[in-house]
């Protein structure tokens, strides 16, 4: 059967955001990131992308390049909110979706165009979607994922793009090898430095070729190549989540003790989280008295994978936990409301030197193990 997959994007969602709270934001570009000259850039309107402004950029070089820029410190509580709320309506139209990211998503509507017509359909909800939350979005419609995502890039802003069936090899084929979803900076760098440009020519490098240059990863890139994606669009659900829990060897008061292993148990989880690219919105801390009476609390969080962020919202839910003077014979941490994503930090207020502090302690735990770094507090606990 034919396929009939779309990929959705929110238009430069955080700025998008902002306009809604601030009209006088329309068509002025802005800027959204850390409060400081050593903060990053998180997000930039596209007026302000004319400027070279773009994601990760050192704040102090944006203000260079685009000095009369409105500057946002990010509110990710309200992208959170309206994130939820372009779900809820896709949710309620669509009967398959994957949500990829806080801002993007892929419907399968394969067996739909018998009754609606897939572009008539998608075209109304993307109205809809503008209508109950007031933010653009663009969409793409194709067989498969790879296609739908990289035609949504062609369709922006606030547009839509359809390729039909059979087409997906002859549109891939004039793009730069770097729009290829997959293609970072090293393997683009390499097949460059061959003469290897566009789409075309990729495709056209024998398999085995392939294969010996990049190994597994390049038979799938050579499929891609050629507009062939067979992934399927993974239901999207919020009661998806990733947990732990301690029984200790003896019930205990120690609340010394006690921190540490919540410190310990939410570094863990949250790495889990990081390692699989998801963001969590909501985060619980369980706690079990010796007579066995078990008490749990939970928050809704934005989006979030930051290891201080989740750290502080776990202790406050165990300060208002425990309430009793009883040992403890148990605690755990579970973390869910997942969606993928990859924030790993919170870049409206960290630095550049805190944003690579980060990324360096996740690099050595993917090397040595999870256990290789972490808190002193948590070496009281071992």
């Amino acid at each position: 059967m034919e396929r009939h997959i779309v990929h959705m994007d929110l238009d430069t969602f955080f700025v998008s955001v902002e306009r809604l709270k601030n009209s006088a934001l329309k068509n002025k570009p802005v800027i959204i990131g850390g409060s400081s000259d050593r903060g990053v850039v998180s997000s930039c309107s596209y007026e302000a992308r004319t400027f070279g402004v773009h994601s990760a950029m050192p704040m102090r070089l944006a203000r260079r390049l685009c000095p009369n820029a409105y500057y946002i410190k990010g509110d990710f509580d309200g992208y959170t909110y309206y994130s939820r709320l372009v779900t809820e309506v896709i949710q309620d139209q669509v009967p398959l979706m994957e949500k990829a990211s806080i801002d993007e998503f892929y419907l399968d509507l394969t067996g739909m165009d018998r009754f609606f017509g897939c572009g008539k359909f998608t075209a109304e909800l993307k109205s809809r979607i503008y209508k109950e939350s007031g933010l653009p979005i663009s969409y793409a419609l194709a067989v498969n994922k790879l296609v739908s995502k990289v035609a949504t890039h062609d369709a922006k802003p606030n547009g839509q793009m359809t390729v039909p069936f059979g087409n997906e090899k002859p549109y891939l084929a004039p793009l730069p090898i770097r729009r290829m979803p997959g293609v970072g900076e090293k393997t683009s760098s390499l097949l460059e430095r061959m003469g290897v440009e566009n789409i075309k020519l990729l495709s056209e490098i024998p398999l085995r070729m392939m294969q010996n240059l990049l190994g597994k990863s390049g038979i799938d890139l050579s499929r891609k190549a050629n507009g062939i994606d067979e992934s399927p669009v993974i239901p999207y659900t919020e009661q998806k989540s990733i947990g732990t829990e301690t029984t200790f060897e003896s019930d205990t008061i120690d609340m010394q003790f006690l921190h540490a292993q919540l410190v310990r148990m939410t570094e863990k989880v949250a790495f889990e989280m990081r390692q699989k690219q998801k963001l969590c919105g909501c985060i619980t801390v369980k706690l079990r008295y010796s007579n066995f009476d078990t008490v749990s609390r939970q928050c809704m969080i934005s989006y979030n994978s930051s290891d201080e962020v989740l750290l502080q919202r776990a202790k406050e839910l165990f300060t208002k936990l425990y309430d009793r003077r009883m040992l403890v014979r148990l605690v755990g941490v579970k973390l869910s409301h997942l969606v993928q994503g990859s924030q790993q930090i919170d870049l409206f207020e960290h630095t550049e030197e805190e944003v690579s502090l980060y990324q360096a302690i996740d690099w050595i735990k993917n090397r040595y193990g999870a256990h290789s770094i972490t808190r002193a507090i948590t070496l009281s606990s071992i």
